[in-house]
């Protein structure tokens, strides 16, 4: 029998088998910020073991609250600040040279296809868009990982999710996964990686390759997965051009990495896009969703663009395409967050910056404040939110608010209208 991406990487990497279920895994990658790191460093220091296995396998980033808005978050930030000087950490971005974790991460060249990637963070499985095994863990693992550079995974099932047909305009990577969550519920792929395949994702862009696997986990999956071929490698290749004569031969190299024709799924998941519409969220989970037709009129007050599912430049790209000309609806308040600094750098130099501002919109730094309401965006009680982010849980941007997921593009067509709008007819 066959093997999957996955089972490959599990195997490349086995320290141990405690049990049959059970592995450990030398880990490629650990990656920290400031909201669950210093709770690990904090307890690896009361316990003596102050150092980490390897500083350059450790990258470091001060991302959710920055600059720091209180006393608490400074404090959070020093611990991160001064353990990295202190372990000699190199890969350590604050302020001013910091931005979303799991845009930035990727954009430094840190994941690369066959790797294996921890975070105190469940959106991790971002990284799994390289061909990587990228999950989210607990503190405890966390610190495991960090001090000797293993963690402790169940042998995972791998669910196929074939995407077939051809993406009409103005539909994008989040209105797919977002339809995939929908149809597979915040359970479906619980405990699974979910292997992302077939000619749309080809098709796809790195960056609309991370939008689908960020939000794996939100149908419950340890990782989603693409397999890694030329987009990865012309991605990678700024970081990699010295590893491989051409990109050529790197692509052939990830191959090995591919899952074996026989290899088998614990279940598959078929969609056909070629008729899919914008999607968006309509309750407090992220498979509530709906057509956009269906949400249509629904009143907002707050428009975010940003965070580590749709703040690259692709998708301030497709925002600005319909705000160009256009300014925010009476009473709309828009906020857009660049995910990273190069992404700001890029979208000032075509003037997408300038399109924002002119429709009306606040820049803020990058940060991932917003998206779990912390700062740069916090919700009131009854307020509403038309988001690019990934969750919606109930209070997820601030206490008694409600948050709407969608595209940049349908969250443009929003702000500029007022209410949730298809964007589709204001394309030009």
């Amino acid at each position: 029998m066959g093997k999957t991406i996955a089972r490959k990487i599990f195997e490349a990497h086995t320290r141990d088998t405690p049990t049959p279920e059970n592995v450990v895994l030398d880990l490629d990658v650990v990656m920290c910020h400031e909201i669950t790191t210093p709770i690990a460093i904090n307890d690896l220091i009361a316990r003596g073991l102050d150092r980490v296995f390897d500083p350059t396998k450790i990258k470091v980033v001060i991302d959710h609250v920055t600059p720091s808005k209180d006393s608490k978050t400074a404090t959070q930030a020093k611990i991160l600040r001064d353990w990295a000087r202190r372990q000699n950490i190199r890969d350590f971005f604050d302020v001013g040279s910091n931005g979303v974790c799991h845009a930035l991460f990727p954009e430094k060249g840190f994941v690369r296809p066959g790797y294996t990637v921890i975070m105190g963070d469940s959106h991790t499985c971002t990284h799994g868009a390289f061909g990587a095994f990228a999950a989210g863990v607990g503190t405890t693992d966390l610190e495991v990982g960090i001090l000797k550079g293993v963690c402790s995974f169940r042998i995972p099932e791998t669910l196929r999710v074939n995407l077939t047909g051809t993406l009409a305009d103005g539909v994008y990577a989040k209105d797919v996964i977002l339809k995939i969550i929908k149809e597979l519920t915040v359970s479906g792929a619980t405990d699974k990686v979910m292997e992302f395949r077939g000619p749309v994702v080809d098709a796809m862009s790195m960056e609309s390759r991370m939008t689908l696997c960020n939000m794996a986990i939100e149908a419950g999956g340890t990782c989603g997965i693409c397999l890694p071929d030329r987009v990865t490698a012309e991605y990678l290749w700024p970081f990699i051009g010295s590893d491989y004569p051409t990109i050529d031969d790197a692509v052939a190299d990830f191959a090995r990495w591919h899952s074996d024709a026989d290899a088998e799924y614990s279940g598959e998941f078929n969609l056909d896009v070629s008729d899919l519409v914008p999607q968006v969220t309509y309750g407090f989970k992220p498979d509530e969703v709906k057509d956009v037709t269906e949400m249509e009129g629904t009143p907002v007050d707050q428009i975010y663009m940003g965070s580590c599912t749709n703040g690259r430049i692709e998708d301030l790209r497709e925002a600005a395409r319909l705000l160009k000309g256009r300014k925010l609806a009476e009473g709309v308040r828009g906020i857009l967050s660049p995910a990273t600094p190069k992404v700001y750098n890029e979208a000032l130099a075509e003037g997408i910056i300038q399109d924002f501002l002119a429709a009306g919109f606040c820049v803020t730094n990058p940060t991932c404040g917003a998206c779990l309401g912390m700062s740069n965006g916090v919700l009131a009680a009854g307020e509403v939110c038309a988001s690019t982010t990934n969750r919606n849980f109930n209070g997820r941007m601030g206490k008694g608010g409600m948050v709407h997921l969608m595209s940049p593009l349908t969250a443009a067509a929003t702000a500029v209208k007022g209410y949730i709008t298809d964007p589709r007819p204001l394309l030009d």
